[in-house]
């Protein structure tokens, strides 16, 4: 009698990340007081369904197939409050953000530029990113949507930059060798669900001209956030500073 030899085993497939921002990276008295930076990570093997939730997102907006979709063009808090929430229900999705609380940082600021603000916030994310992938066993590409005046040369020698540091934490290991992408969202729909998680999380901390904010379009993404051993704010959702002055700020981020 033979013995059915094992199955070996599949490696797992890419994870691929999809970035944007939303807030202005610039530091002066009239940008913003927030730059928030979102990852939509999925797996390769659920692109379909993300291609799927987006259809489905457009078709109830009432939008066209392959339309460009936007926050700043979902007019009105239901249409947004639906996207946020169809998000937050895809088990397929994971969401990392970086929220920048830009009045709160009291060293360096000076030294920083546009580029290297972005940056800095870049560095955050790949780090959270390459550890969910090394978590997860599997190897991460990661795309940037486009951001005006910013070249691929500077991401090229930033990236170089860093893995060069040694204090470096990020897991060059299971981040794809080639380095981060550059691509537009009205060509590369993925990044539209960046743009909605980050959106829909610098909603929950910039106030409008009236000082109100809007929590819970986050709260409805929140079961998306990338946590580990029950830790989301190292991990889903990294504030800078992290301090007493931003802990007393936001005391609502403790709890979700």
């Amino acid at each position: 009698m033979h013995t059915k030899a094992p199955t070996p085993a599949v490696p797992p497939g890419r994870a691929l990340a999809f970035i944007d921002e939303a807030g202005q990276r610039s530091r002066t008295p009239k940008s913003s007081d927030h730059f928030v930076m979102s990852a939509a990570i999925i797996d390769e093997e659920h692109l379909d369904q993300a291609a799927e939730c987006l259809a489905k997102l457009r078709a109830d907006l009432g939008r066209h197939p392959g339309d460009h979709l936007t926050w700043k063009n979902l007019r009105g808090h239901s249409l947004r409050l639906h996207a946020a929430k169809l998000l937050g229900e895809q088990p397929w999705l994971t969401i990392s953000s970086v929220v920048v609380c830009k009045r709160h940082i009291t060293q360096g600021v000076d030294e920083m530029d546009d580029d290297r603000a972005y940056l800095y916030t870049v560095r955050y994310l790949l780090e959270r990113m390459s550890w969910l992938a090394r978590d997860r066993e599997r190897e991460l590409t990661y795309t940037l949507a486009h951001v005006i005046r910013f070249k691929m040369e500077t991401l090229r020698e930033y990236e170089r930059l860093l893995r060069s540091e040694p204090g470096c934490q990020i897991a060059w290991s299971s981040l794809d060798a080639r380095g981060g992408r550059l691509d537009q969202p009205q060509r590369l729909e993925f990044l539209q669900i960046a743009d909605i998680a980050a959106s829909a999380t610098f909603a929950a901390f910039e106030g409008d001209r009236y000082g109100n904010t809007e929590p819970r379009y986050l709260q409805e993404l929140v079961e998306r956030l990338y946590r580990r051993s029950g830790n989301l704010t190292s991990y889903g959702l990294k504030m800078h500073p992290w301090c007493g002055s931003t802990r007393a700020a936001y005391p609502w981020v403790a709890a979700l």
